[in-house]
């Protein structure tokens, strides 16, 4: 994505007439709207409008903040970013060091973040439209986990859908509770017949760095303390068969679980795993220039024996630095004998992309 040049018509390529700034203008001003840009290539040009003061837009797959520029002596700020062709991207406004989501936008991810996508990225059923002010609805069964393992108190939030199953652990559950509702998504899901009921057990990450690393803690603690917690906690669930879903870092741990925990991890859905990570790697100014595959990929070449792993990898395909890691972790998984699953999402290292994969690697993975 980058900053189209200086404009000096006003914005009615993209359905939006009327002088900019004035009331008749924001009477009916929605944006992101996008237009195919030139040059063909499929890629667009994405408007996005602020009202009031000086603001720059912050992309979560981004590394530089987007700053708007100023209509004429108007109080519209607006920019135009060229985006590639099937994006899904999380954005948020930044003002005065404070972050809000987008008032011209519908559809939010928390209280200070909204959605973004190009007219031609798929569509990402089950997954309601929910603003900013929305309050996203939270699974009653609570589990106040008090972790000698780790560490620390965290809650942890048990949710039956459809009457309850098969476990799924959701890594960063905050995440899948207060940003995106995965409760109502998965509901929905079930409610369709895509996929079987499941107990979703959102497991909150406190460091995600010393937590999430090819380390033996985390799922030590969750085989002796939490998942005899959840058992304990009355909610209607099979712990017999147990799925993994992470992200990112979190992808990398449940794979890392897999290979060493694997009477406890049978089946995993992994979008964006940080295949690059190694022990080094973390402390370094470009941890994705390390070795591709990193230490997963080393434990791989050993040629474990996975038959019984089922793993679904999904990468956004605009990741252009994170591919090489992970296919190469798919092809080594599947020649140990893992059932592998591979796809790539529309976008780029994002929650926003990641949580179509999520219903429907979960779904497969039970299948």
């Amino acid at each position: 994505m980058h900053l189209v040049s200086e404009r000096e018509n006003d914005f009615a390529e993209f359905g939006l007439p009327g002088e900019p700034g004035t009331e008749a203008f924001w009477a009916t001003a929605r944006t992101p709207a996008s237009t195919p840009a030139g040059g063909g290539g499929g890629d667009w040009t994405t408007l996005f409008l602020w009202r009031g003061s000086p603001a720059s837009i912050d992309f979560e797959s981004r590394s530089e903040p987007v700053p708007l520029r100023r209509w004429g002596a108007s109080d519209c700020w607006y920019a135009e970013v060229r985006m590639p062709a099937r994006l899904r991207v999380t954005y948020r406004f930044l003002v005065a060091g404070a972050a809000y989501a987008d008032p011209l936008n519908p559809v939010g991810a928390g209280g200070d973040r909204s959605i973004a996508a190009t007219p031609d990225a798929p569509a990402q059923p089950h997954w309601p439209v929910l603003g900013a002010t929305d309050v996203l609805p939270l699974p009653r069964t609570r589990i106040r986990w008090a972790g000698e393992r780790l560490g620390g108190r965290r809650t942890v939030r048990v949710h039956p859908v459809g009457g309850g199953g098969p476990l799924v652990l959701l890594l960063d559950g905050d995440d899948w509770l207060y940003l995106h509702p995965a409760t109502t998504a998965f509901e929905s899901a079930v409610a369709a017949g895509e996929m079987a009921p499941v107990t979703l057990v959102f497991l909150p990450a406190r460091d995600r760095d010393a937590e999430f690393g090819c380390g033996r803690a985390l799922w030590e603690a969750v085989r002796d303390e939490l998942l005899p917690l959840v058992a304990e906690s009355g909610v209607p669930a099979d712990p017999d068969r147990l799925v993994v879903a992470g992200q990112s870092l979190g992808g990398l741990s449940a794979m890392y679980a897999a290979l060493d925990f694997p009477d406890l991890v049978s089946r995993v859905a992994c979008q964006s795993g940080s295949f690059w990570w190694t022990p080094d790697a973390v402390a370094s100014r470009d941890p994705l220039a390390g070795p591709v595959g990193g230490a997963v990929a080393a434990r791989l070449r050993e040629r474990p024996d996975l038959s019984g792993l089922r793993v679904a990898f999904d990468v956004g395909e605009h990741e252009t630095r994170m591919l090489p890691h992970c296919e190469l972790t798919e092809a080594l998984a599947e020649r140990a004998g893992a059932t592998v699953r591979v796809s790539r999402s529309p976008s780029g290292h994002d929650r926003a992309g990641w949580r179509h994969a999520l219903l429907r690697d979960v779904a497969w993975t039970l299948s």
